[in-house]
């Protein structure tokens, strides 16, 4: 078989079964690619050496014949998750050098179900960003592009290399997070599969923290189906992590029938935004008609809230950013700035922040401990926090009223070059997460599958939106969707 690394998850793991190929060599085309790939800044750290002994275990265990679904197959994982001994620095400078002594739950459910670490993904700095121009390790770039032009476009964020990595084949699936749209977005600028889970699904320990009540991690893969068979070995109760869900995990490959007569699906009247593309707008109605067209039926819903939701998400994610990164501080792990003689510990602090956080992070830190400081706490903090339980009442009542999911668009446009959107409009970049920061303030799951491709060719995602833990359901019905849009383009190879 040659062109292993273009396979996805669920033919290359029929492949393994079958012995048709092996995992290390599945691995070592993946290797091949990513070595060839450098010039999109995907991967930034390789851990060849891990993923040649853990493929060499997974053909023994696939041998033995009680190999999991996950078994052998060669993922990236994003730089937000740590890894024992490999550098996890969330893409930042302050926590240059960190190698933890412990692995996340979600890699380590991976590991134990035997999927082979190619090594760790490109990500916005602390996951702060919607197109992977904020990470320390310098631009992560997509493989797609418009038309005849060279123009580097972003692979979007906060999980960029991930996506990139997947879309150009360097990998056959790879871990994402998703604070405010960092899983979805990226998935339809590049053409594959996205899935944020509900709240609670996948523990967050030993994920790096951005916004802690937002934060969930989710996979990344080429398919639907594959984005079942990832989801269902990254799930499950963790005691180390308060918020995550005691609830057992269903197969979530078994759901997937394509059989969707007689759900509802809801079309929100509010994400008509003004000035969307013609483009967007026509791929909505389509998905519409597609969904229709497999017995669905489409019903006109209102989220009345919707409006409020970026400026709630803008005051809520900073503030808890600015909880949680205060414990970076260049004393016990990271990076810590050169001291003069004389400097105490407020001017190790200021310096080693200073040097270690980008301009993004600082600015959110800033916003973040601006609105929970004393004068301001209710007018901002407090205030966001109850246009978030309206936001979460408006998804209740329709789903309430019947609605089994909520058809939108992923993203405002298609992926846009690097360096497009400047630094001195922050709010522009902040756009981007219109039509997905309202899933993770609610908690609830969210899917991106690739629908269309725009008239400069590159890709555009649409979102369904599920109930509460009904991930099951939430796939089959983008299982139905993929089906019906039948979406098989590929970048061409420039790298």
């Amino acid at each position: 078989m040659s062109d292993l690394n273009k396979l996805s998850l669920a033919e290359a793991r029929d492949a393994l079964r079958n012995g048709d190929v092996t995992s290390v060599e599945l691995t070592e085309a993946c290797l091949k690619a990513i070595d060839a790939a450098d010039v999109l800044n995907a991967f930034v750290h390789k851990t060849p050496e891990i993923a040649l002994e853990r493929a060499k275990a997974a053909d023994e265990r696939i041998k033995a014949g009680d190999a999991p679904a996950m078994c052998g197959l060669p993922i990236g994982i994003k730089d937000l998750f740590c890894t024992k001994g490999v550098p996890s620095q969330a893409a930042s400078k302050i926590l240059d050098g960190f190698k933890p002594e412990y692995e996340s739950t979600v890699s380590q459910q991976l590991a134990d179900a035997g999927a082979v670490m190619l090594g760790k993904l490109n990500m916005d700095e602390f996951a702060m960003g919607s197109s992977n121009e904020t990470s320390v390790y310098g631009n992560a770039v997509n493989p797609w592009r418009r038309g005849n032009d060279d123009a580097q476009l972003t692979p979007g964020g906060s999980s960029g290399g991930s996506a990139s990595a997947v879309a150009a084949d360097l990998c056959l699936a790879a871990t994402g997070t998703d604070t405010g749209g960092s899983i979805r977005q990226p998935a339809a600028f590049t053409g594959i599969t996205g899935i944020k889970p509900t709240y609670g699904r996948c523990s967050r320990w030993g994920i790096v923290a951005f916004a802690s009540s937002l934060d969930q991690a989710g996979p990344m893969t080429k398919k639907v189906r594959d984005a079942a068979i990832m989801l269902e070995a990254m799930c499950g109760h963790d005691p180390k992590d308060s918020t995550s869900a005691e609830l057992a995990v269903p197969n979530f490959e078994a759901m997937l029938t394509g059989d969707i007569k007689g759900k509802k699906i809801g079309i929100p009247k509010e994400y008509r935004m003004d000035g969307m593309p013609a483009e967007i707008e026509k791929l909505w109605a389509d998905g519409a008609e597609m969904l229709k067209a497999a017995g669905a039926e489409i019903v006109d819903i209102s989220l009345p809230h919707t409006k409020y939701a970026l400026p709630a998400y803008y005051v809520i994610a900073p503030a808890e950013a600015s909880s949680n990164l205060a414990r970076y501080d260049g004393v016990r792990y990271g990076r810590r700035a050169q001291l003069a003689q004389g400097d105490g510990i407020t001017e190790m602090y200021e310096k080693t922040r200073a040097e270690g956080f980008g301009h993004e992070v600082q600015r959110r830190v800033m916003v973040g401990t601006y609105v929970l400081s004393a004068g301001f706490y209710d007018a901002y903090y407090n205030r966001a926090r109850k246009v978030r339980t309206l936001i979460k009442k408006d998804f209740e009542d329709v789903f309430a009223a019947g609605v089994d999911a909520i058809l939108t668009p992923a993203t405002p446009s298609a992926a846009f070059g690097l360096g497009e959107m400047t630094e001195a409009d922050p709010v522009q970049m902040y756009l981007n997460d219109v039509f997905t920061v309202t899933v993770n303030l609610a908690g609830l799951p969210g899917i991106s599958v690739p629908a269309g491709l725009d008239g400069q060719g590159l890709p555009l995602g649409l979102q369904l939106i599920g109930r509460p833990w009904e991930e099951g359901d939430l796939l089959n019905t983008a299982y139905a969707l993929e089906n019906a849009a039948g979406f098989v383009a590929k970048p061409g190879k420039w790298w």
